[in-house]
């Protein structure tokens, strides 16, 4: 039996009936842990706790449970045979605030030991929090597994868009058809994503006047409603903000069309920009606002203005006051993640029939900074591909066999594996990849670590990791050199294309 077989097997092993009796029993979040520090089994609060973008299961380090940057200490607290219990905090997903726990172990006659999770958030507004956090982790997880969904339709459409060629129009016309249905799909996630802050951002510096200025000719071109003024009010010298371009026409965009519909009557929509310095924290629906300097972007119109009751769930997903004029609840929720996702907060003010104003506060771009940021993405370079075939690793058969097809046909040797423990006992055997093809989230060890343990047997191999969730969702290591990150869905080409090398020509 292989070292990684022996290590499935044992961690798979039956736990006692009683002790497991015990754990699903408990009301706190708790785990039972073999000496490794290995998560055995999970109970149901503890998996609430972490949400479905943290799918905590055995064989998982007990590490992975706790935030990230408390790794080490937690490592060094697990090692101590009689620790006290200490105070930590629990995983959470980009962007969401990561739950206080006190945490004590319990050793068993078996060797287990029981982690006893014991939250300690204070008030009903953390039980807001935690209620709006979870419904974010559950949009992330729905999001992570309809992308790969999406995948297999783009790439399994795309192929057989090729395999018909002009032969057969009308067959072409019925895949294009499903393409379309699956870009308008992805859209659809891309707005999930956006509200548990798991997108895809590409932030670049950009002066605010100069975007506003844009989206307000962009208003004024498509028609802008009956009786409804625009009004643009720009701070001077204008500011830059570190913010992806596209996801700020959009916020804006969203906000100036919510503002219309606001005005069935008509009235004024008013869009500015200025600058606030704040020494103690703004309270505000729906965040506080730290003390700092802070860009300002506001949009403000004169409707009927919203009612107390409703102003703090505004932003709750799916929350809607007009669902028999098609609204789904989701657009405020979306513009809120990207604001917060881009390190930025909301307050909203609003007051019946004196019409609202959304006010999204940016962190300052000072000059000095300023200077060494980008002020567009740099292209990457091509990777260098040492001799060797591509090693490519996916839990879920369908997206390994597309992704294999694509590679094949743009000239690769590919091996497929279907997990990290698979594919470093391939290394085992002898096998030297030329290349690493990854999903991130699979059972047991996942990309990241899969990534790093194969680096440091193979110093510098170029790796392709791939996700349903964003690029800063996922657990480090992406900044090394030679590792890049491939957003799902995605289609054949695209994965060709991640890889550093040309699309080959049909």
């Amino acid at each position: 039996m292989a070292w990684w077989q022996f290590n499935r097997w044992w961690s798979r092993r039956a736990a006692d009936p009683a002790i497991l009796a015990v754990l699903s029993g408990m009301p706190e979040a708790a785990a039972l842990l073999d000496s490794n520090g290995t998560v055995r089994a999970a109970n149901a609060p503890l998996r609430a706790a972490l949400g479905p973008t943290q799918p905590v299961r055995p064989g998982w380090p007990v590490e992975r449970i706790f935030a990230p940057a408390l790794r080490a200490e937690i490592s060094a607290w697990l090692a101590q045979p009689d620790a006290a219990p200490r105070e930590w905090r629990l995983a959470a997903p980009q962007g969401m605030p990561e739950p206080p726990v006190a945490a004590r172990r319990i050793s068993l006659p078996s060797g287990d030991s029981l982690l006893l999770l014991q939250d300690l958030t204070p008030g009903q507004a953390a039980a807001e929090a935690d209620r709006l956090q979870t419904l974010g982790a559950l949009a992330g997880g729905i999001a992570h597994d309809f992308n790969n969904l999406l995948t297999v339709v783009l790439g399994a459409s795309e192929d057989a868009l090729r395999l018909a060629g002009p032969a057969d129009p009308a067959l072409a016309a019925e895949l294009t058809q499903i393409r379309q249905a699956a870009g308008r799909g992805a859209l659809l996630v891309k707005q999930l994503l956006a509200y548990a802050r798991q997108q895809v951002l590409a932030p670049r510096r950009v002066p605010l006047n100069e975007a506003v200025e844009g989206i307000a000719s962009l208003l004024r071109g498509s028609g802008q409603r009956q009786g409804v003024a625009l009004e643009v009010v720009l701070d001077e010298p204008g500011r830059m903000v570190l913010i992806d371009p596209s996801q700020l026409d959009r916020v804006v965009m969203n906000l100036a069309m919510n503002a219309r519909q606001a005005m069935p009557q008509g009235g004024r929509l008013r869009l500015s920009t200025g600058r606030l310095v704040l020494l103690s924290a703004l309270p505000g629906v729906p965040d506080t606002v730290p003390p700092g300097r802070w860009t300002v972007l506001e949009v403000t119109d004169t409707g009927g203005g919203i009612p107390p009751e409703l102003l703090p769930r505004i932003f709750e997903p799916f929350f809607t006051t007009r669902p028999d004029r098609g609204g789904t609840g989701l657009g405020l929720a979306t513009v809120h993640g990207i604001v917060r996702q881009s390190g930025g907060f909301m307050v909203v003010e609003s007051q019946p029939g004196q019409g609202t104003c959304f006010r999204i506060l940016l962190p300052r771009v000072e000059e000095a900074a300023a200077e060494s940021l980008p002020v567009a993405p740099v292209a990457p370079q091509p990777l260098r591909h040492p001799p060797g075939p591509i090693l490519l690793v996916d839990d879920e058969a369908p997206l390994r066999r597309l992704a294999e097809r694509a590679l094949r046909r743009a000239g690769h040797e590919v091996v497929v594996a279907e997990d990290a423990e698979t594919a470093l006992a391939l290394l085992e055997e002898g096998l030297v990849p030329g290349h690493l093809v990854s999903d991130v989230a699979m059972p047991g060890m996942d990309g990241v670590a899969l990534a790093r343990a194969m680096r440091a047997r193979l110093p510098g191999l170029p790796v392709l990791l791939v996700s349903g969730y964003a690029h800063a969702a996922v657990d480090g290591g992406l900044e090394e050199n030679g590792i890049r990150f491939l957003a799902k869905p995605y289609g054949p080409a695209e994965l060709v294309a991640a890889l550093g090398e040309p699309v080959p020509a049909e």
